[in-house]
């Protein structure tokens, strides 16, 4: 499927194309590029009427945790094209900058026969067909003719379609509980007006009420709102900390528990069947192969518990499937998927199963991370597992410490077990408790039983267990007040 293509540059062997690619970005799925060039020959639209000169294929992902990219174009056979190379940037186009207003009245109109009014103000910006559009309604503060409102924050699309230049309208109102509410006065500014109040010098706008303007001779205004501040900021995105460096470290870990079966029995969830997979494997490969792009060495730790380890055959509930403790790490998810074919037949499956000594395993990593002043590492940790966790107290404490690191946990359940304590990890609900009261600072677990998906293309188990992750990484980096 052709996406779209550039201009044509005419006699020129380093060319720059000035045509920019607009794409949707999803980073739970796996989106492929192709780029081809070709030497235009003859002035027809078709391909084949020109001379090929190169393609590279990529992921997006590749390209936005790289920034910017240069490869080699190849042939259709996977060889070089001559020495063309080909470069490809990306920046993300979204308008992420926010608006903070802190806005207050003076002198406004007395409404209330019996009392002071209670206003409120609401914000319009002009719509697509002309007509006003309400973006912004502040609280109503009662009784009182100089009302200071709390200061609020809105994307600064919604309020003025990210142009500050643009006129905005502001209505003050006198709230009546019948719906009826009173007009006070309005008046028109811009963000950019706005943006001129400081601390020490507010904005003061007048406010008028037009039909009293017309009545009375000596009409001033209904009263004085003032801008007493105005920020612009920008609410970093998932993509702008990945486009400014920072990158996944993905861990995985494997439940090698008894309750699994004999792997060399086919009823066993660690039987690898004719086709070579399980549900162990499609789990690692459904959410490594996105991960992947976002770490740059693509070196990743797979680690296992709940078995007994040659020679001495002692219980381990962190080990690497390598058999490399110094060095636990595979290369890519094909790595990762070889060293736990590999590692089957040399252990024993044991129990019980402890969640708690992998969490802590990777939270010991993301805490070093946080003693870097940038936010340059977020660690996910992917446990597959078939069944009950045996150290509920000590799992629920760990993932509580963890919630202040910067880490996600996902967990895949496989097979047809009871998954009840799964979900209650998976802080979607309600808030995860540790065992002494402790709340967990940030909801960072993922829980999804893999059955639900068996019958799925392997393309849904993704988008399922990553939708959360871009939130949760934004969510700890501005917890922080770390920008990308």
């Amino acid at each position: 499927l052709q996406l779209d293509r550039t201009e044509t540059a005419v006699n020129n062997l380093n060319p720059a194309f000035a045509k920019k690619f607009i794409i949707d970005y999803h980073f739970e799925e796996v989106q492929k590029l192709k780029f081809a060039l070709f030497d235009q020959d003859k002035s027809s639209m078709q391909l084949y009427e020109h001379d090929f000169l190169g393609e590279f294929s990529c992921t997006l992902g590749m390209i936005v945790s790289s920034k910017k990219i240069t490869r080699t174009l190849l042939l259709g056979n996977g060889k070089p094209a001559g020495k063309g190379m080909i470069t490809i940037a990306a920046q993300e186009l979204s308008d992420n900058r926010v608006i903070t207003l802190s806005m207050a009245g003076r002198k406004l109109d007395k409404k209330d026969l019996f009392g002071k009014s209670d206003p409120f103000l609401e914000f319009y910006k002009p719509g697509d067909d002309g007509k006003w559009m309400l973006v912004h309604r502040t609280e109503v503060i009662k009784y009182t003719l100089d009302p200071i409102w709390k200061p609020f924050t809105v994307p600064l699309v919604s309020l003025c379609d990210g142009d500050v230049e643009k006129l905005i309208k502001v209505m003050c109102y006198d709230y009546d509980s019948d719906g009826g509410h009173d007009f006070i006065g309005e008046f028109q500014t811009s963000v950019a007006r706005m943006c001129e109040a400081q601390d020490a010098f507010p904005l003061e706008l007048e406010c008028i009420n037009p039909k009293k303007q017309k009545k009375k001779k000596n009409y001033k205004n209904s009263g004085i709102v003032i801008v007493k501040s105005c920020k612009i900021t920008r609410d970093f995105s998932f993509l702008d900390y990945i486009l400014g460096g920072c990158q996944l470290m993905f861990t995985v870990g494997i439940d090698f528990t008894a309750s699994n079966g004999n792997p060399r029995d086919p009823s066993s969830l660690h039987y690898i069947n004719p086709m070579g997979t399980n549900e162990y494997l499609s789990a690692i490969w459904a959410v490594g192969q996105i991960i992947q792009d976002y770490d740059s060495d693509k070196m990743f730790p797979a680690l296992g518990f709940g078995a007994q380890l040659p020679p001495d055959w002692k219980v381990s509930h962190e080990f690497a499937i390598n058999f490399n403790p110094t060095n636990p790490f595979c290369s890519g998810v094909e790595g990762i998927v070889q060293a736990y074919s590999a590692c089957l037949p040399h252990i024993r499956f044991y129990g019980p199963t402890n969640f708690s000594p992998i969490i802590n395993h990777v939270a010991r990593f993301a805490a070093q991370a946080t003693q870097q002043e940038a936010a340059s590492q977020y660690f996910i940790l992917l446990i597959i597992t078939d069944g009950v966790i045996s150290d509920m107290d000590e799992t629920r404490h760990a993932v509580v410490q963890a919630s202040k690191l910067p880490m996600s946990i996902i967990i895949v359940g496989v097979g047809n077990a009871d998954f009840a304590a799964m979900e209650f990890l998976d802080g979607d609900s309600r808030v995860l408790r540790s065992h002494t009261g402790e709340e967990a600072v940030r909801d960072i677990v993922q829980f999804v039983p893999f059955r639900d998906f068996r019958n799925a293309p392997k393309e849904t188990l993704a988008k399922a267990v990553l939708a959360e992750l871009p939130q949760q990484v934004v969510q700890y980096f501005k917890h922080q007040n770390l920008p990308p």
